[in-house]
């Protein structure tokens, strides 16, 4: 949502189904999406953001308890490589922690939401940009996997999130705010015009 406030038209790409998205969606496994769509599909696409999943570096002590870490791989590796090759502006989000260069650092607070959800981003060419730190706010939300250990609820986290399309606390908790996107968007459609002149 947040590329499309931007200004991108969004095609998005999962290998679960994902029956709220908003706009055009390829049912795939997005590592083989992207090898199509950079390299052999006759559809030009402007930019690509990649989400590889982050349960291999995540910190929560949920994913400790569980071993995520060890029975889950490392896909942003491959994804970032496949990426590099790309002849279009790119950017990768992950959490803190996965081994990425860490571009930019986004938070709810410095959007004004209630929701504390540092993501990473890294980009192909690096933005200069000055962001203001985060200030969390005494009462946030905390949509997470695990319902019994988040903060609030489903209906709470829609509304901390700035996300009104998804129904499930499943949906939620995989989410990123699209102020985020709408945010790294803006940067990115300046890489976009940059890139093709």
């Amino acid at each position: 949502m947040g590329y499309h406030r931007a200004g991108f038209d969004v095609v998005g790409v999962d290998f679960e189904l994902q029956p709220h998205y908003p706009f055009e969606f390829i049912l795939a496994p997005a590592l083989g999406a992207l090898v199509q769509a950079l390299l052999l599909d006759e559809r030009q696409f402007d930019a690509v953001h990649a989400s590889p999943p982050c349960k291999k570096f995540t910190k929560t002590g949920w994913a400790y308890k569980y071993g995520y870490h060890d029975h889950h791989g490392d896909l942003l590796t491959p994804c970032r490589q496949m990426l590099e090759t790309a002849d279009v502006p790119w950017v990768i989000e992950n959490v803190p922690g996965a081994p990425m260069r860490a571009d930019v650092m986004l938070c709810g607070s410095q959007f004004g939401l209630g929701v504390r959800r540092h993501r990473l981003f890294e980009f192909s060419e690096p933005p200069f940009e000055l962001m203001a730190p985060c200030a969390h706010p005494k009462h946030v939300v905390t949509p997470l996997g695990n319902p019994n250990a988040a903060r609030g609820s489903r209906k709470e986290w829609a509304a901390a999130m700035g996300i009104d399309w998804m129904t499930t606390a499943g949906e939620l908790s995989q989410a990123i705010p699209p102020a985020y996107t709408e945010w790294v968007g803006t940067r990115l459609l300046q890489q976009v015009g940059a890139h093709t002149l």
